[in-house]
């Protein structure tokens, strides 16, 4: 995917030093494994996207980075997803200052969108990429429902960040809620996928690449993540480096997501092939098994069949994905291009959540920019 919105010319910053992150996850991780069935609560976990939600967080576009232009033309995005999500659940939007607050619920009471299950979070943001710079929540070993607070660092100095790294801490304050500092590792959230029973799924590429994490082995980023989400399995795909044209490098958002806990939502490997993806990785993940070691069943998505264009015309020169989308309580939202396979993706992910309401989003000005739904919305599980 693109990301043209999101270059900057940041300087590189050593990784701070995380050896006491790290003693601490080792020694959990052996506890765990010498526990046996309790090693996916030694610390906590994460549940799957499908877990029932109390609401979704979204960081409102402004003009305060990249202009109104850039603002107005994905705005738009926004006030279908908050008329999408009230009715499925509550919705947290985060605005840069109480001026932004007034606008946003002008602009929201102007489009129908009802503000009964909407609140506001007053906080300056560099972009509106939640997914990656946001809060991740975890339940802790006593089900107890925390954030976690991982370092975002501009996916690698590509992108302002500094305002955006700070979201989670005030989420955190805003909820009353415990965080968990581990600012020492650097991941966005795009680039994980788990299955809520101890598998996750993500590319070297874009976490394990010499501007996140340049001091950290595989082993050590297992042991970590092991601990902080409830992971006893890792599907592990190479991806590929995106250079400025996927500053992401390859999240494993864009192309393959668990869809149920036992189901992974794809591409065809011809598809796959065209996003860029290694052939090697392309047989890892149609090899991919459960924490069971039983076969995920597959469900593939089609890429658009035309390229994508803007609402203003421009042709981005490449194809849309439909795999990021985002699971509320009883709507998915699907990215949607004003492209024939747009009807046959929300078909195919209707029979995938018989129990929800498929609402398509039109991502095409966003897409330029790097993304797509769900890469703009973050889940807060409901307490237990």
């Amino acid at each position: 995917m693109q990301a043209d919105s999101r270059f900057s010319n940041a300087s590189a910053l050593p990784v701070p030093g995380w050896h006491k992150l790290m003693t601490g996850a080792l020694l959990a991780v052996a506890l765990a494994a010498a526990g046996g069935a309790h090693a996916r609560t030694a610390s906590g976990y994460m549940p799957d996207e499908t877990a029932r939600h109390e609401g979704t967080w979204l960081q409102w576009p402004h003009a305060y980075t990249y202009g109104r232009t850039y603002r107005d033309r994905i705005e738009p995005t926004w006030i279908a997803m908050t008329q999408a999500l009230v009715r499925s659940e509550n919705v947290h939007i985060i605005v840069y200052d109480a001026n932004e607050q007034t606008r946003v619920r002008n602009k929201l009471a102007a489009a129908g969108v009802s503000l009964a299950k909407v609140s506001f979070l007053i906080r300056q943001t560099d972009d509106v990429w939640v997914r990656d710079n946001g809060p991740i929540f975890v339940y802790d070993a006593n089900d107890r429902l925390k954030i976690a607070d991982w370092s975002f660092n501009g996916w690698g100095f590509d992108a302002p960040y500094r305002k955006d790294d700070g979201v989670p801490v005030a989420v955190a304050g805003q909820l009353g809620m415990a965080r968990i500092d581990l600012n020492d590792v650097v991941l966005e959230g795009g680039s994980i996928e788990t299955d809520g029973r101890g598998v996750l799924m993500a590319t070297r590429s874009s976490i394990l690449e010499p501007n996140r994490n340049p001091d950290i082995t595989e082993a050590e980023l297992e042991a970590v993540l092991a601990e902080q989400l409830g992971v006893d399995k890792f599907i592990w795909l190479d991806g590929a480096p995106g250079g400025k044209d996927d500053i992401t490098d390859m999240h494993i958002d864009g192309f393959a997501r668990f869809g149920t806990p036992k189901v992974i939502v794809t591409m065809s490997r011809s598809d796959l092939k065209d996003w860029g993806l290694p052939a090697g990785d392309i047989d890892r993940l149609y090899r991919a098994t459960d924490i069971d070691g039983a076969p995920y069943g597959f469900v593939q998505l089609p890429l658009t069949a035309r390229d994508v264009v803007t609402s203003y015309g421009y042709d981005l020169g490449y194809q849309g994905s439909y795999v990021n989308y985002y699971v509320g309580n009883t709507v998915v939202l699907v990215p949607e291009y004003k492209d024939p396979n747009d009807a046959v993706a929300k078909s195919i992910l209707q029979r995938l959540y018989p129990g929800r309401t498929v609402v398509g989003i039109d991502v095409r000005n966003l897409y330029r920019n790097g993304g797509m739904v769900h890469c703009v919305t973050q889940q807060q599980p409901a307490a237990l």
